[in-house]
């Protein structure tokens, strides 16, 4: 009787046993399945742009605004996506810059004309001064916009300039610039980068084949011959600039490479670090769209078909989809006000950020 009694406790401890660690089991899979959900959810939480990520903006009440290339604009709030197009108050699908005025109000600087953005309700901007040309001045919080056309000039602006929006009026202000021919005048000073306010005081606007630059009193106009450029050493067709910590100017152009213009000399970056396709055999820094610098002071370059390059004083390293960087095209390097750099891409499309070692999606 005692050994039959020993053998039916063995048989419960066993059945027990058994109980356990299927319910274990069962709970360990039930917990994966909610974790992969969760997962899921999180990834599935993108973007919904196919033709790219072209502009960024975070704005003063915490919300994030990303450009597209030609899908219109959305805007990141509470943790949701709200889709703007033509037919929510934009002016073009196609959104270059993004800026917030001293007012608050969001600006969207679109491949045809202006619109805003008030907190409520999106709208296009048509107020327009002409009557002020020459009337150049700066002011602390100014914002500055090309012109309204995708390409060359309308009839009210006539010549190559720049809007200028003080907080009341948008006027319109002319370079001192005299094209030599119509296609020069259409083409050679349009605008193609947002401006930028540069370290001693001087605005500067990047124009396709010329960058300009205004201290308040002065212009500065950089062209192939101020720079010395010929074709075989390159030439300006510039796609973004950048005006690094130590005073240097960084120009990203779509044929030539880059540049570097210390204010003395000017050195082609890409062919002084032999990064031109005949010597790559592969991908390349020729045709540079975008250029960014970190808290540490690396210079990052975004291109249209190789990826990300950074360079950190000492060498150049490219980051591809084998470093977790899907897109190939760059369209924007923006600088987070946590000091994060976030690349805009397209080809697919995407907002990346690199975390130190690779490059992770972050919409």
């Amino acid at each position: 009787m005692k050994v039959k009694s020993d053998r039916q406790n063995i048989l419960i401890l066993f059945f027990t046993f058994l109980i356990i660690v299927t319910t274990s089991c069962s709970n360990r899979s039930q917990s994966d399945k909610e974790n992969h959900v969760v997962q899921t959810k999180i990834n599935t939480k993108l973007l919904k742009y196919t033709s790219g990520v072209r502009s960024f903006l975070e704005d003063s009440k915490g919300n994030v605004w990303f450009g597209s290339g030609n899908e219109g604009v959305c805007l990141l709030q509470n943790g949701k996506f709200k889709y703007f197009t033509t037919s929510n108050g934009l002016s073009n699908n196609q959104v270059r810059n993004i800026y917030e005025d001293k007012n608050g109000i969001i600006w969207f600087e679109c491949g045809r004309g202006l619109s805003i953005y008030d907190g409520q309700k999106m709208s296009i901007y048509k107020e327009r001064n002409y009557d002020s040309t020459t009337q150049w001045k700066l002011g602390d919080k100014d914002i500055w916009f090309k012109g309204d056309e995708l390409e060359g000039y309308n009839k009210l602006e006539k010549n190559p300039g720049m809007y200028q929006y003080d907080g009341k009026k948008l006027s319109y202000r002319t370079f001192p610039v005299t094209p030599k021919s119509e296609a020069e005048r259409r083409f050679h000073y349009a605008i193609s980068t947002p401006f930028l306010k540069g370290k001693n005081g001087t605005i500067w606007f990047g124009a396709y084949k010329a960058l300009i630059g205004y201290n308040g009193s002065d212009f500065k106009i950089i062209t192939d011959e101020y720079l010395g450029l010929n074709g075989e050493n390159g030439s300006l067709h510039i796609r973004s600039f950048l005006e690094d910590s130590k005073g240097n100017l960084w120009i990203a152009n779509n044929g030539s490479g880059v540049l570097k213009y210390d204010g003395k000399e000017t050195i082609n970056f890409t062919t002084q670090q032999k990064l031109k396709k005949e010597n790559t055999k592969g991908n390349s820094l020729e045709r540079a769209f975008s250029i960014g610098e970190d808290t540490l002071g690396n210079i990052w370059f975004g291109t249209v078909e190789s990826g990300v390059w950074r360079y950190d004083g000492n060498s150049v390293k490219n980051f591809t989809k084998d470093d977790g960087l899907e897109s190939k095209h760059i369209w924007e390097i923006y600088k987070s006000k946590q000091g994060e750099l976030w690349f805009g891409g397209a080809n697919p499309s995407g907002v990346f950020r690199f975390n130190g070692k690779s490059f992770e999606r972050l919409y």
